[in-house]
């Protein structure tokens, strides 16, 4: 049953994302602005497309009448939101096994194993990490109305590491923020086929979709987007090496993409490194060591490290033993 609705220009008691019914009065000096845009203001946890879809469900209203995101307030203005039970997932929880870096109820940090998927899709409908995200997180909020965690981020299946999911909208929206302007610091750790000239080196090249195979993405000189990364050669083993990456931008294989491109392709991985004979490695030798970002409540700056994974530590001790 909805909770009694609030004073005029007052939102609800307690977090306004959870299930309830509040009344807001438009102020003069936000007369003119459009509707979904000044409800973003008022009710800064829920995303812009979270309010228009509440909008479209009706679940927006203006003096007991339906609106559009676009229509412009007015002042004195009444606008009364009902926010719905959040809808279970269409997903199963499993119980399967996390190694949990840190928790609250804002986000949960992972360390990834190689091999899980994140997120359901064809091939994959079971098993991943969203899966046992939702049995290891029965209290979950939700994102935009569904209780699912936020994936802000993604690992390849078989990259490990820290990865970071939101459990609420409004740590979904200042994570994602934190991403697009550039403020999370990512270290990864790859063994490289070979040992680069420069032991630093900072790549500026365009990543797009392959031309040649739509699966594949590719270095590019006029389509894509701009993609940077940079490496530093931690140990140089003969044949191989150790290099700790850092990226400035997200592109879809990033690192595997730029040090292939360089002629050094990631040890295993059987997409971008077939033109030079693959170390024996049991899956692609890259793991996100390291994550800093802000907290989504609280704003402390926190770092998150995952140790090397047992088959890269393995491949490492045999290439030091010259084998």
């Amino acid at each position: 049953m909805p909770n009694k609705p609030q004073e005029a220009g007052t939102a609800p008691t307690g977090d306004p994302t959870v299930p309830g019914h509040s009344r807001h009065v438009v102020p003069p000096e936000a007369a003119g602005q459009r509707l979904d845009v000044w409800l973003e203001s008022r009710i800064p946890e829920l995303s812009r497309s979270r309010i228009q879809g509440l909008i479209r469900n009706q679940q927006v209203t203006r003096d007991g009448h339906a609106v559009k995101p676009h229509q412009k307030v007015t002042t004195g203005m009444t606008v009364e939101v009902l926010i719905p039970p959040t809808r279970p997932a269409n997903l199963a929880a499993e119980a399967i096994p996390l190694n949990v870096l840190y928790e609250d109820t804002h986000m949960i940090v992972i360390n990834k194993p190689a091999g899980r998927v994140v997120h359901p899709a064809a091939g994959h409908a079971s098993g991943t990490l969203v899966n046992a995200l939702l049995h290891h997180c029965p209290d979950i909020e939700g994102i935009g109305g569904e209780r699912r965690p936020g994936i802000v981020h993604r690992l390849d299946k078989d990259t490990s590491g820290v990865l970071v999911v939101a459990k609420n909208d409004h740590a979904m929206l200042e994570i994602q923020a934190q991403f697009k302007d550039r403020r999370v610091h990512k270290v990864y750790l790859a063994v490289v086929r070979g040992v680069p000239v420069k032991p630093e080196g900072r790549i500026e090249k365009n990543i797009a979709r392959s031309t040649h195979d739509r699966k594949k993405m590719a270095v590019s000189a006029t389509a894509g987007r701009l993609a940077v990364t940079r490496y530093r050669v931690v140990e140089a083993l003969g044949s191989a090496s150790l290099v700790r990456v850092v990226i400035e931008t997200g592109r879809t294989h990033q690192i595997r993409v730029h040090m292939a491109h360089i002629g050094h392709p990631v040890a295993g991985d059987r997409v971008y490194g077939r033109k030079q004979a693959p170390l024996e490695a049991p899956r692609q030798m890259l793991h996100a060591a390291e994550l800093t970002l802000d907290h989504p409540a609280d704003h402390r700056r926190m770092t998150f490290t995952a140790p090397l994974p047992d088959d890269m530590s393995a491949l490492l001790e045999r290439l030091r033993g010259g084998q």
